[in-house]
């Protein structure tokens, strides 16, 4: 078993530690195997990552190691990778970001199997330029987060804001609206909890915005929570550190159609099927004001 791999990227040298290490027992995937995927990837992920402070979900010892959620970068970091130090309660942290494919095959090398996005860049990080909505089923029954899915991008079409869609690699679907960068945490996710119960009065059989499992009913929960400073989401294009290796998967609103879709319908072994085409490409929608849209709201309600 080879003890280093040197990996050449973004004009730096990268030092692939133990690249035969299995990181997901069950389906033999190595650490090798994770950096030539992010490698191969990186041109699609970065755009996703770019000036995003960074909460990295490590897994050195693989999958079946419990693992851990990673806010401060470590000392031993090398300084060649950028850094956002940020205000919390009690102080300060100092979080990743990920600019470069070094950057991204470096954290590879440490075990990050996932790395969890701000929804705000770290230049106005208490401002952000995402909204996201976390459709969380109940079970294991897809077709409700398709319906929901639907049932949300309509509501979002009438409001005059754009969304896209995307697989989670976990259980359900995230909607995403890009947004200005005028309106600070706070303000967006009122919007956000209004456009939800809103919503959920429409389907009161099918969608919650209820927190509290017992009282959901065995509805679907729209989530809204991440909407919020120091919270994060998972990146398009991250893998998931589950059996199998789901990814997180950029979609086109066709595909919500599709029956066969699942929450983990892509996985590392079926990357290459996933990249041959990009549901996103050209479909960046520039960021919106929620102005005109609370207004829409507003007249919804009354």
């Amino acid at each position: 078993m080879s003890t280093s791999r040197t990996l050449h990227a973004s004009g730096r040298t990268v030092e692939l530690a133990r690249p035969d290490k299995v990181l997901f027992p069950d389906d033999g995937i190595t650490k090798a195997d994770l950096a030539a995927y992010y490698r191969t990837v990186a041109r699609r992920i970065l755009t996703q990552l770019r000036g995003r402070p960074l909460m990295l979900e490590r897994h050195p010892d693989g999958i079946g190691d419990p693992g851990f959620m990673q806010k401060d970068v470590p000392d031993h970091f090398p300084d060649w990778i950028h850094r956002a130090e940020l205000p919390k309660e009690d102080g300060t942290v100092t979080y990743a970001l990920c600019d470069d494919t070094a950057t991204l095959l470096y954290l590879t090398g440490q075990g990050c199997l996932t790395p969890h996005r701000f929804l705000s860049r770290a230049d106005r990080p208490h401002h952000p330029d995402l909204l996201v909505f976390d459709l969380d089923p109940p079970g294991r029954d897809f077709t409700a987060v398709r319906d929901a899915a639907r049932r949300l991008h309509d509501l979002l079409d009438g409001l005059g804001l754009p969304s896209q869609v995307m697989t989670t690699g976990s259980r359900g679907l995230h909607v995403l609206v890009p947004l200005d960068r005028r309106e600070s945490f706070d303000g967006v996710r009122s919007f956000a909890r209004d456009a939800a119960r809103i919503l959920a009065a429409r389907h009161p059989d099918h969608l919650t915005t209820e927190q509290s499992k017992p009282a959901r009913r065995g509805r679907l929960y729209l989530d809204i929570q991440r909407n919020a400073y120091a919270q994060t989401a998972v990146t398009p294009y991250a893998v998931r550190a589950r059996p199998g290796a789901p990814l997180a998967a950029p979609l086109t609103w066709d595909d919500v159609d599709d029956p066969e879709l699942t929450p983990q319908r892509w996985t590392l072994a079926t990357a290459e099927q996933l990249l041959k085409n990009d549901p996103w490409r050209g479909s960046r929608p520039r960021g919106r004001s929620l102005g005109p849209a609370r207004r829409r709201l507003a007249a919804l309600r009354e």
